[in-house]
């Protein structure tokens, strides 16, 4: 699955949890605690933050490549 900046937050955390780390990063430990987390797009959240959508989603689809490269 490719990750893309349409896909809600929630969606990408639950399909795959390293990428929370992604998010830690760029938006801080309380981005979890947010009230709108998990059902904004990803679009929306980079917009929030200030945050540059395209290196966002490359580093999610990397952490999320690491994720399911390590299941066997």
């Amino acid at each position: 699955m490719h990750i893309t900046k349409k896909m809600s937050t929630g969606e990408v955390t639950k399909k795959y949890p390293a990428t929370k780390a992604v998010f830690t990063k760029y938006f801080g430990k309380g981005c979890f605690d947010c009230p709108s987390f998990g059902t904004e797009d990803i679009n929306l959240a980079c917009m929030m933050h200030n945050t540059d959508v395209d290196k966002f989603v490359k580093e999610l689809n990397e952490a999320a490549q690491k994720e399911t490269s390590k299941i066997p």
